[in-house]
């Protein structure tokens, strides 16, 4: 029996904007076994966002079953959703999203500042951020750092609770082809060494051709799947 860290089954939104109904997701139904990785594909419009905002637990469905770890999420609150966001998915960005004045440490512990008192965060960070090759960098800011490490750093901030899935939007849309490929490189190796769930959202058929699967969306529906 397949372990599945993630089941959707018949996930609808719908936004009404004045009498339109407009469905960003219209029915999707898919799993992603646990240790898998995958990418999201779809032009603009097509339901990525929508359906990577609800995976993240950012955003509620109007309808249908999402299981995530073997959890029910669809029907939660905002605070119960915020809860299993922070315990169980990790963000990465095309933006970074660090904090300016804070060092490459206090960024990685911020996600632990959120959810129990842990007294090795400061252990855990600095695990987390000699994990992406980051060791000497620990008192670096933003500034001080190049797009490709503070990718990195982002990476660490989001792996640093240990999440069910990794969540990344566009992780090379902003850094130079060099870092790109280093940046997955990266969260290829940690898939593979730490068995680290990993889901892409990108528009680059390079990136998806390094993954294991790709959904590809239109107009809110699973146009299809391919291995």
């Amino acid at each position: 029996m397949t372990d599945n860290v993630i089941v959707v089954n018949d996930l609808r939104k719908i936004y009404k904007i004045g009498t339109i109904e407009v469905r960003a997701l219209d029915g999707v139904s898919f799993t992603i076994g646990r240790g898998e990785v995958v990418s999201i594909m779809g032009p603009s419009g097509s339901g990525k966002s929508t359906l990577m905002n609800t995976l993240g637990c950012l955003d509620h469905p109007t309808s249908g079953s999402y299981v995530l770890d073997n959890e029910e999420v669809s029907t939660l609150d905002d605070d119960q959703l915020a809860g299993i966001r922070n315990r169980k998915v990790g963000f990465v960005f095309q933006s970074f999203n660090l904090l300016p004045r804070q060092t490459a440490l206090a960024n990685v512990e911020l996600p632990m500042r959120y959810g129990e008192a842990i007294s090795d965060r400061r252990k855990r960070a600095a695990e987390a951020l000699e994990s992406v090759g980051l060791a000497d960098r620990l008192s670096h800011r933003p500034t001080e750092l190049s797009g490709g490490q503070q990718q990195r750093v982002a990476i660490a901030r989001a792996l640093v609770n240990n999440p069910a899935i990794l969540m990344a939007d566009e992780p090379t849309g902003n850094l130079d082809s060099k870092s790109g490929k280093e940046i997955m490189e990266l969260l290829l190796n940690l898939n593979k060494t730490r068995g680290t769930t990993l889901i892409i959202v990108t528009h680059d058929p390079t990136i998806s051709a390094q993954t294991q699967r790709v959904i590809r969306l239109r107009d809110g529906k699973i146009e299809e799947e391919e291995l």
